[in-house]
């Protein structure tokens, strides 16, 4: 990913649309569907190497592109989650669904989503590892697909703000676009630990008290 936003840098601003945003769009489109890719990161790092361009579109189109890619791949792994219920055995998607779906977060997910609808899917992609339980959690609620991908479009639009903004405010720090990537990249790390380290806080804190 670093070398990516790197080789990026090096590159005119159409030379970068040629290669850079089609690329962009693949690899948020592959971490949509499996979680092989840290998008968040990517984008934030893709956000700063276009703040360093001159082409006053750049931002843009890195917006367009990342919302775009997460917005697919997130209605296609619905779509072949929605298979597999439909299937008598099932399918390896709906398993991967499955797998990354704590039981006690897809419960969380399932009454959030009983109480509040559409509204957290919002919020499920903004908050790390929520994605997956709230997909899931729509998927056993039976949901078609385009109720879906009506909460989902705004969920990618502020995901893909947020990250873009910590990657202008990563790279606003630093004069050298791969010094500004660094950074984006530690903001980014560091937004995904905190809600984690938090709720960790929170379960051991009673459990301290009892003893």
């Amino acid at each position: 990913m670093i070398r990516l936003a790197a080789a990026l840098t090096s590159l005119g601003p159409e030379s970068t649309q040629a290669a850079g945003y089609p690329t962009l769009f693949l690899l948020v489109l592959v971490g949509a569907l499996a979680p092989v890719v840290p998008t968040g990161a990517l984008v934030s790092s893709a956000a700063v190497v276009a703040a360093h361009q001159s082409a006053p579109y750049a931002s843009g189109l890195v917006f367009v592109t990342a919302s775009l890619a997460a917005f697919l791949g997130d209605a296609a792994l619905y779509w072949l989650g929605r298979r597999g219920l439909g299937s008598k055995n099932g399918s390896r998607w709906l398993e991967a669904i499955r797998s990354r779906a704590p039981e006690h977060r897809l419960a969380q997910a399932q009454e959030k989503l009983a109480e509040h609808g559409v509204a957290v899917l919002v919020l499920s992609r903004l908050v790390p590892a929520g994605r997956i339980p709230v997909m899931l959690a729509c998927l056993l609620a039976k949901w078609p697909l385009r109720r879906f991908s009506r909460g989902n479009l705004p969920a990618c639009l502020a995901w893909t703000a947020t990250y873009q903004v910590i990657g202008v405010v990563g790279g606003a720090l630093f004069p050298a676009p791969w010094e500004g990537v660094l950074a984006a990249i530690a903001l980014t790390v560091l937004a995904g630990a905190v809600p984690g380290a938090w709720r960790r806080l929170r379960r051991t804190a009673p459990a301290e008290r009892t003893h």
